[in-house]
């Protein structure tokens, strides 16, 4: 399987992105064969290892995989016009500049559809396009904060606690994607690109699903719950001899089994659980309940046991137990690379699978500019052209 036969072979994408919602939309094109070229700074021009972490290191290399780099100085007008002769041959661009910024360099929606009319134009920012925090600069955390997230995470009473992955940047990146797919199938239709555009703030309310909803259509603000599931109960988490599984039982019928695996009929018949509502109400002295169970006997024994009757439950994992469970290595959610520079590097594979579509060889992550050269050629520069910008730091 090469690049070529991939579904996406045929698009041509222009990465302006940087840090990670704006990488994490670009990784879902990159990953299925799009040609995507990623744009930075000559190094010239910008020495520092930029925002993002360190080139070699895990989070960059797992990030922009799969892409070509060149250099280019999009602040320089010749810059700008290799950008543009770029743009008529692309399909897709995508940035996460605060608003104003694409417009300051002019490589703005409006300025590239003037030369590509069926160019998809993907923005990501903090807050939005417009509004009266359009400018602020938008990180991760704050839109947690911001979002919702942090006030309904975390042990109740303990204060708001921020999610253990970048969630807002993660879910900012994939609706941005999703709407790269949207407008790039209208465009078959109507043969003209779309401007699209995400915020951190906007895909962290989304993502609240439920939770936002319980205040939009009931009034309801809902508070932390720890680890227990807000509306199912009993769920959470649950001490054993050895760790801690979660375990799942809402509904009579779990309800139920989890009572015979637990070999409780006191606790079944009780009035107190009668009910998800009773459960609920009693929900403290429930899971304490069912801890004086789950402490004398393994986390293993309990899963084993409990799947067999039909429970949800499952371990919790440190991150080195999780890459070791005989799933996730069935799945094979690791794929190698090999870097010119780290040698065979491991990153996480897309969790999206196609049927008939045999998995691609990822490429790392290429090194800033090492594809300038073939690429300008591609556009037709010479080798005198090329020389030239580079003496005077557009590439």
């Amino acid at each position: 399987m090469t690049p070529s036969d991939m579904p996406l072979s045929r698009l041509t994408v222009l990465d302006l992105t940087r840090v990670r919602a704006g990488p994490t939309a670009v990784r879902q094109l990159a990953d299925w064969g799009a040609d995507v070229i990623k744009i930075e700074a000559p190094a010239a021009i910008d020495k520092a290892a930029g925002m993002g972490g360190a080139r070699h290191g895990p989070d960059f290399q797992n990030l922009h995989r799969n892409k070509r780099s060149m250099t280019l100085n999009l602040k320089d007008p010749d810059g700008r016009a290799v950008f543009m002769r770029l743009v008529e041959r692309a399909d897709v661009v995508v940035e996460n500049y605060r608003p104003d910024v694409k417009e300051r360099l002019g490589i703005d929606y409006a300025t590239c559809r003037a030369v590509n009319p069926r160019i998809v134009y993907a923005s990501v920012s903090g807050f939005g396009q417009d509004g009266p925090y359009r400018l602020r600069p938008g990180f991760d955390q704050i839109a947690q904060g911001m979002g919702g997230l942090m006030w309904i995470t975390g042990l109740p009473g303990q204060g708001p606690v921020r999610v253990g992955v970048p969630i807002a940047d993660l879910a900012g990146g994939l609706y941005a994607s999703i709407g790269i797919f949207i407008a790039l199938l209208e465009r078959e239709h109507t043969g003209e690109g779309r401007w699209v555009h995400s915020s951190l703030l906007e895909a962290q309310i989304a993502m609240l699903d439920f939770q936002a909803a319980r205040w939009t259509v009931a009034g309801e603000v809902a508070p932390q719950a720890g680890n227990n599931h807000p509306t199912s109960i009993p769920t959470g988490v649950f001490e054993t001899t050895d760790g801690f599984i979660n375990i799942a039982a809402s509904g009579d019928g779990m309800w139920r089994r989890l009572c015979e695996v637990l070999g409780d009929a006191e606790m079944r018949d009780d009035p107190h659980y009668a009910t998800n509502k009773a459960r609920s109400e009693h929900r403290d002295r429930l899971n304490d309940r069912i801890r004086a169970h789950t402490r004398t006997r393994t986390s293993a024994d309990w899963i084993d046991a409990l799947n067999d009757a039909g429970v949800p439950c499952g371990p919790i994992y440190r991150m080195d137990e999780m890459w070791a469970d005989p799933q996730v290595e069935h799945l094979r959610m690791q794929r190698g690379t090999s870097h010119p520079a780290l040698g065979e590097v491991n990153v996480v594979r897309n969790a999206v699978n196609i049927e008939g579509v045999p998995p691609m060889p990822y490429r790392p992550t290429a090194e800033r500019g090492e594809h300038t050269g073939e690429i300008l050629d591609d556009l037709g520069f010479t080798a005198e052209e090329i020389a030239n910008m580079r003496t005077r730091n557009i590439l």
